[in-house]
Protein backbone atom coordinates (compact mmCIF):
# COMPACT_ATOMS: atom_id res chain seq x y z
CA UNK A 1 0.00 0.00 0.00
CA UNK A 2 1.47 3.08 -0.92
CA UNK A 3 0.77 6.59 1.02
CA UNK A 4 0.11 9.95 -0.35
CA UNK A 5 3.28 11.15 0.44
CA UNK A 6 4.99 8.33 -1.49
CA UNK A 7 2.96 8.84 -4.38
CA UNK A 8 4.56 12.20 -4.31
CA UNK A 9 7.52 11.54 -4.17
CA UNK A 10 7.37 8.97 -6.89
CA UNK A 11 6.46 11.72 -9.00
CA UNK A 12 9.53 13.25 -8.97
CA UNK A 13 11.18 13.01 -12.58
CA UNK A 14 14.37 10.16 -12.98
CA UNK A 15 17.12 11.60 -11.22
CA UNK A 16 20.02 12.31 -13.55
CA UNK A 17 23.55 12.96 -11.52
CA UNK A 18 25.20 13.81 -15.13
CA UNK A 19 23.39 16.93 -14.10
CA UNK A 20 25.14 17.84 -11.06
CA UNK A 21 27.52 20.61 -11.43
CA UNK A 22 27.59 21.60 -7.90
CA UNK A 23 28.33 20.26 -4.97
CA UNK A 24 26.98 21.83 -1.86
CA UNK A 25 28.70 21.01 1.63
CA UNK A 26 30.03 22.35 4.88
CA UNK A 27 32.66 24.18 5.81
CA UNK A 28 34.94 26.32 5.86
CA UNK A 29 37.67 24.74 3.95
CA UNK A 30 39.60 21.81 5.27
CA UNK A 31 36.07 19.68 6.09
CA UNK A 32 36.09 15.88 5.37
CA UNK A 33 32.73 16.64 3.37
CA UNK A 34 34.77 18.94 1.37
CA UNK A 35 37.25 16.99 0.47
CA UNK A 36 34.66 13.90 -0.25
CA UNK A 37 32.49 16.49 -2.64
CA UNK A 38 36.10 17.18 -4.57
CA UNK A 39 36.43 13.20 -4.97
CA UNK A 40 32.92 13.09 -6.22
CA UNK A 41 33.59 15.20 -9.24
CA UNK A 42 36.93 13.43 -9.66
CA UNK A 43 35.37 10.30 -9.66
CA UNK A 44 32.64 11.57 -12.27
CA UNK A 45 35.36 13.24 -14.70
CA UNK A 46 33.92 16.32 -13.63
CA UNK A 47 36.98 17.89 -11.57
CA UNK A 48 37.34 20.36 -14.13
CA UNK A 49 33.31 21.60 -14.06
CA UNK A 50 32.48 21.00 -10.90
CA UNK A 51 32.59 23.78 -8.34
CA UNK A 52 32.33 22.69 -4.50
CA UNK A 53 30.14 25.43 -2.55
CA UNK A 54 30.38 25.30 1.00
CA UNK A 55 28.32 26.47 3.98
CA UNK A 56 28.43 27.06 7.26
CA UNK A 57 25.72 23.81 7.91
CA UNK A 58 23.94 21.40 5.88
CA UNK A 59 20.71 23.04 7.33
CA UNK A 60 21.78 26.32 5.69
CA UNK A 61 22.91 24.65 2.56
CA UNK A 62 19.47 22.89 2.23
CA UNK A 63 17.68 26.07 2.44
CA UNK A 64 19.75 28.17 -0.04
CA UNK A 65 20.53 25.02 -2.96
CA UNK A 66 18.35 25.93 -6.30
CA UNK A 67 16.46 23.25 -7.38
CA UNK A 68 17.43 23.24 -10.67
CA UNK A 69 18.49 19.66 -10.83
CA UNK A 70 22.38 20.85 -10.72
CA UNK A 71 22.92 21.03 -7.43
CA UNK A 72 23.44 18.56 -4.82
CA UNK A 73 24.08 18.55 -1.55
CA UNK A 74 27.17 16.34 -0.16
CA UNK A 75 26.36 14.74 3.64
CA UNK A 76 27.63 12.03 5.72
CA UNK A 77 25.97 9.33 7.24
CA UNK A 78 27.11 10.68 10.63
CA UNK A 79 26.12 14.27 9.96
CA UNK A 80 23.90 14.89 13.33
CA UNK A 81 20.23 15.76 11.38
CA UNK A 82 20.78 13.65 8.53
CA UNK A 83 17.52 12.20 8.99
CA UNK A 84 15.52 15.26 9.21
CA UNK A 85 17.23 17.11 6.01
CA UNK A 86 16.06 13.67 4.02
CA UNK A 87 12.81 13.03 5.22
CA UNK A 88 11.95 17.09 5.90
CA UNK A 89 12.53 17.68 2.21
CA UNK A 90 11.49 14.99 0.04
CA UNK A 91 9.88 16.71 -2.54
CA UNK A 92 12.91 18.39 -3.29
CA UNK A 93 16.05 16.81 -2.48
CA UNK A 94 16.64 12.62 -3.79
CA UNK A 95 19.50 10.86 -2.61
CA UNK A 96 21.51 9.34 -5.76
CA UNK A 97 24.57 8.26 -4.66
CA UNK A 98 26.54 7.53 -1.87
CA UNK A 99 30.42 6.31 -1.34
CA UNK A 100 32.39 5.06 1.05
CA UNK A 101 36.03 6.89 1.78
CA UNK A 102 38.09 7.53 4.81
CA UNK A 103 37.85 10.93 6.31
CA UNK A 104 41.27 12.74 6.89
CA UNK A 105 43.12 11.39 9.85
CA UNK A 106 41.25 12.63 13.29
CA UNK A 107 42.84 13.81 15.99
CA UNK A 108 42.84 16.03 19.09
CA UNK A 109 44.43 19.05 19.05
CA UNK A 110 45.93 21.59 21.35
CA UNK A 111 47.65 25.26 20.72
CA UNK A 112 51.67 25.07 20.52
CA UNK A 113 53.17 25.33 23.72
CA UNK A 114 50.62 23.77 25.85
CA UNK A 115 50.69 20.64 27.46
CA UNK A 116 48.54 18.13 29.08
CA UNK A 117 44.86 16.78 28.25
CA UNK A 118 42.51 20.11 27.44
CA UNK A 119 40.05 21.19 30.15
CA UNK A 120 38.04 22.32 26.90
CA UNK A 121 37.70 21.09 23.72
CA UNK A 122 36.02 22.41 20.40
CA UNK A 123 34.05 20.01 18.69
CA UNK A 124 31.49 18.97 15.90
CA UNK A 125 28.92 17.03 17.33
CA UNK A 126 29.76 14.19 15.24
CA UNK A 127 32.93 12.89 16.55
CA UNK A 128 31.65 14.52 20.48
CA UNK A 129 32.48 10.96 21.28
CA UNK A 130 36.12 11.34 21.40
CA UNK A 131 36.51 14.22 24.13
CA UNK A 132 37.52 12.65 27.10
CA UNK A 133 35.25 12.79 29.89
CA UNK A 134 37.17 14.86 31.85
CA UNK A 135 36.96 17.60 29.05
CA UNK A 136 34.30 20.54 28.86
CA UNK A 137 32.85 19.74 25.05
CA UNK A 138 32.19 23.38 23.19
CA UNK A 139 30.31 22.18 20.20
CA UNK A 140 30.65 23.80 16.76
CA UNK A 141 29.65 23.61 13.18
CA UNK A 142 32.32 21.70 11.39
CA UNK A 143 35.69 19.81 12.25
CA UNK A 144 37.44 22.61 10.41
CA UNK A 145 35.75 25.44 12.71
CA UNK A 146 36.80 23.18 15.74
CA UNK A 147 40.48 24.03 14.76
CA UNK A 148 39.71 27.75 14.05
CA UNK A 149 38.53 28.00 17.48
CA UNK A 150 41.13 26.67 19.23
CA UNK A 151 43.58 28.71 17.37
CA UNK A 152 41.50 31.67 17.79
CA UNK A 153 41.85 30.81 22.39
CA UNK A 154 38.21 29.96 22.38
CA UNK A 155 39.27 26.44 23.49
CA UNK A 156 42.43 24.34 25.08
CA UNK A 157 42.07 22.07 22.82
CA UNK A 158 39.82 20.23 19.43
CA UNK A 159 38.35 17.57 17.70
CA UNK A 160 39.52 17.69 14.02
CA UNK A 161 41.24 16.96 11.01
CA UNK A 162 44.98 16.35 10.97
CA UNK A 163 44.44 18.94 7.80
CA UNK A 164 42.90 21.54 9.78
CA UNK A 165 45.15 21.58 12.60
CA UNK A 166 48.12 21.65 10.48
CA UNK A 167 46.34 24.38 8.98
CA UNK A 168 45.97 25.93 12.45
CA UNK A 169 49.46 25.77 13.27
CA UNK A 170 47.72 23.27 15.96
CA UNK A 171 49.99 20.20 18.18
CA UNK A 172 48.84 17.47 18.09
CA UNK A 173 48.27 15.47 21.12
CA UNK A 174 46.79 12.23 19.82
CA UNK A 175 45.27 10.61 16.85
CA UNK A 176 42.51 8.79 16.18
CA UNK A 177 43.03 7.57 12.82
CA UNK A 178 40.94 7.90 9.33
CA UNK A 179 37.81 6.66 10.08
CA UNK A 180 35.54 4.88 7.06
CA UNK A 181 32.59 6.92 6.13
CA UNK A 182 29.73 6.41 3.99
CA UNK A 183 29.23 10.08 1.98
CA UNK A 184 25.95 10.88 0.25
CA UNK A 185 24.49 13.10 -2.37
CA UNK A 186 21.40 14.04 -2.29
CA UNK A 187 19.94 16.24 -6.07
CA UNK A 188 17.86 18.93 -5.54
CA UNK A 189 14.96 19.59 -8.25
CA UNK A 190 11.60 21.29 -8.08
CA UNK A 191 8.74 19.06 -7.06
CA UNK A 192 7.64 17.69 -10.97
CA UNK A 193 11.03 18.47 -12.64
Amino acid sequence: MMTGEQTCVDTLSPTSIGDIRYLHTLGPTGTNLESAAHLWFQRHGLQNDGQVVLHTSLEDAMASVPRTGAHALVACAVYPELHTLVFGNLLTCRMVDCFLWPTFEMVLAAAPGTHGEPRTVATHPAPAGLVAPTSARQLVTSNAQAAIDCADGKAEGCVTTVVAARAQGLRIVRSFGEVPMVYTVHQMREHGR
